[in-house]
């Protein structure tokens, strides 16, 4: 029986901790990096809210996403960065849809 009611949710947070301790790379780097490796892999929209979620805490805005974008759409090419653009659309539109779920239950 697991510990938790959410043991995917924690296995994944608990990879992204361990990747992030493994990494030598400074928070504002490694969050460039996944967010560029979440365009070339074509990533669903939930990896999306998990990473832009931590971004954000950084002080990651619209802006940096947009050149992150902007500069590995020569390399992955404008399908990609089209359906990365959707699926931070859609990401954005879950944590807003559960921001308001969380306000009704206050």
């Amino acid at each position: 029986m697991p510990d938790s009611d959410t043991p995917v949710l924690d296995l994944l947070a608990s990879m992204t901790a361990d990747s992030l301790e493994a990494s030598s790379l400074d928070s504002d780097e490694l969050m460039l990096v996944r967010l560029a490796a979440l365009v070339a892999v074509d990533a669903p929209p939930a990896s999306y809210l998990l990473n832009l979620g931590a971004a954000s805490e950084l002080g990651f805005g619209v802006e940096d996403v947009q050149g992150v974008l902007a500069a590995v759409a020569p390399i992955v090419g404008t399908a990609r960065v089209a359906s990365a653009t959707g699926n931070i659309v859609r990401a954005l539109g879950f944590a807003l849809e559960a921001a308001e779920l969380d306000d009704d239950a206050a």
